[in-house]
């Protein structure tokens, strides 16, 4: 237990008269650092729980990405491409070296409407309709 004087900075504690007429303020200090080491303690896993927090939105954006990836995958748009009708050896090779170059081409390719694919490969790479 720590006492301070009348004209200290502590207001709180009961007022203790001493002997030799000065009043002094109980002051309740805790002992150690308890208090602190709780508080480091949250913080610590406040931090742990943020960044738990971030490397599962992290994942998520991963998981994302990779979704996309595949859904415009240079063998899906092979795939697609071998179903469609009209398209000669020379317009199937330049639509790969399209393919292999371009992911937004391939994204374009894939979200086209089955009768729109052919005419945009043809007019994208300039081959007579």
């Amino acid at each position: 237990m720590a006492y301070v004087d009348e004209d200290g900075s502590s207001d709180s504690g009961e007022d203790v008269h001493m002997l030799d007429g000065h009043k002094r303020h109980q002051v309740v200090v805790p002992s150690g650092s308890g208090g602190r080491k709780r508080s480091r303690k949250a913080n610590g896993d406040a931090i742990v729980e943020a960044m738990l927090e971030i490397a599962a939105a992290s994942k998520m954006r991963a998981n994302a990405i990779l979704k996309n990836e595949d859904r415009f995958s240079i063998s899906k748009c092979i795939k697609v491409l071998d179903e469609l009708q009209g398209v000669d050896e020379q317009l199937y090779f330049l639509a790969l070296d399209l393919f292999e170059n371009n992911s937004s081409a391939r994204e374009i390719f894939i979200s086209l409407k089955g009768e729109k694919r052919l005419p945009w490969l043809q007019c994208k790479l300039s081959a007579p309709p």
